[in-house]
């Protein structure tokens, strides 16, 4: 058994599209939609950007179980590139009929600072907003980079229930 932390999760929500710019970071970029992402890479830019904000969830699921949410084709993962390095992802859950969740947003340890969440955040509303939606949602907690709440409420989203929850860190 691991580690258990206790942490305060914030649900927000966005129920109309708002009308969004961010001028892309500097440098070679680009952002590819991820149809059917192996496992082996999946995990690898989940945990290396989640890692240092207990992003367990996905971690403790089998590959199987993992496989199944992450090449349904109502879930869309979106890799960015910067000079040919993964340097952050989002991830879209269409399964909820007009609901969509930000599932999960985060910058690569090396690229934090370059402006690439804020033009991760608004490209990933856009696109949201681009299908048949009434409500998009995100969730942060107090183990998150410790802007993003701030950043969320910035770009339109507002908190609508918060909740303590326990998450323990996965075996070594």
């Amino acid at each position: 058994m691991g580690k258990k932390h206790t942490t305060t999760v914030t649900h927000l929500e966005m129920s109309t599209a708002p009308s969004l710019h961010c001028p892309p970071p500097s440098g070679r970029i680009a952002l590819m939609r991820a149809k059917d992402p192996t496992i082996h890479f999946y995990r690898y830019i989940h945990d290396t950007i989640g890692r240092d904000y207990m992003w367990v969830n996905r971690r403790n699921l089998s590959d199987e179980a993992l496989g199944d949410i992450i090449r349904d084709d109502a879930v869309e993962i979106y890799i960015f590139y910067k000079d040919g390095v993964p340097a952050g992802f989002f991830e879209l859950d269409f399964r909820k009929p007009q609901k969509a969740e930000f599932a999960f947003l985060g910058v690569m340890p090396e690229f934090i600072g370059q402006n690439i969440g804020r033009y991760l955040l608004v490209e990933g509303i856009n696109r949201a907003w681009q299908q048949d939606i009434k409500q998009l949602i995100i969730q942060t907690c107090t183990f998150d980079h410790p802007r993003a709440l701030g950043l969320y409420q910035r770009h339109g989203f507002t908190p609508f229930a918060q909740q303590q929850t326990t998450l323990e860190e996965p075996d070594a």
